[in-house]
């Protein structure tokens, strides 16, 4: 009898352990889909510079998936207006923004812009072929590094590249160098695993202020154009 019923005793305990390890795994897996961590990087098209809300694209982004995820989402905005490729390798190496790269659920990239500019003489007109070459292949180098970091930091969680568009689309040459640009990211893009590359060329064919706030930034309804894309784009 005293057998029988140390057996009982040692299969309820047995049981009861093995319960409480699935409701602790139960547990542990319900506060991870309560919590995403989006992290946002660029230069002002990410900060949301032109939208008289201080909105822009990344808070459209977080209101969005938080009404739509099982748990809050906290989107962290590490875009700075005037940054380019070269600054955002040497945030993401030597910054704080390094700390949160491994616990990132989702990144977004929207960099290039000011590449552009820069390599162009900080403006656009005229063109200037070999001086944009000679940017696009610094943007392309540095490009590869961000995204080897990040692969290093973090293998898993999806990043969503943004294409770059033309602020002025009337302009053939100028249309033409966002195409080459956008097709160097295409390709680098495609040699990392999990990046998803996202164009946005095509949603401003007009320049009007009915989507700009000035000759480069968006208002809050050219924001909503680039956070719906991104959201169509990219099934979260």
């Amino acid at each position: 009898m005293k057998k029988i019923l140390v057996s009982i005793i040692g299969s309820v305990l047995i049981i009861s352990t093995i319960a409480g390890i699935i409701a602790l795994n139960q547990k542990e897996e319900a506060e991870s889909r309560k919590h995403e961590e989006v992290v946002a990087l660029g230069d002002s098209l990410t900060y949301g510079v032109g939208d008289h809300t201080g909105n822009g694209y990344v808070s459209n982004l977080q209101l969005i998936l938080s009404q739509n995820q099982e748990g809050a989402v906290t989107v962290h905005n590490y875009g700075i207006p005037g940054q380019q490729s070269d600054g955002l390798l040497y945030q993401i190496k030597n910054t704080h923004v390094n700390n949160n790269l491994d616990n990132a659920d989702y990144f977004i990239i929207f960099i290039g812009t000011n590449d552009v500019l820069k390599s162009n003489g900080h403006s656009l007109l005229p063109i200037y072929e070999k001086r944009l070459e000679v940017g696009k292949a610094d943007y392309r180098n540095n490009i590869r590094k961000i995204l080897s970091i990040i692969r290093d930091k973090n293998p898993d969680a999806p990043i969503l590249f943004l294409g770059l568009y033309n602020p002025f689309p009337d302009s053939v040459q100028i249309e033409k160098v966002i195409e080459e640009w956008n097709k160097t990211s295409y390709e680098i893009v495609k040699e990392y695993p999990r990046v998803k590359f996202i164009s946005t060329n095509e949603l401003f064919q007009e320049k009007s202020t009915e989507y700009f706030s000035d000759s480069l930034h968006p208002n809050k309804k050219g924001y909503d154009l680039i956070t719906r894309k991104i959201v169509n784009e990219y099934n979260f």
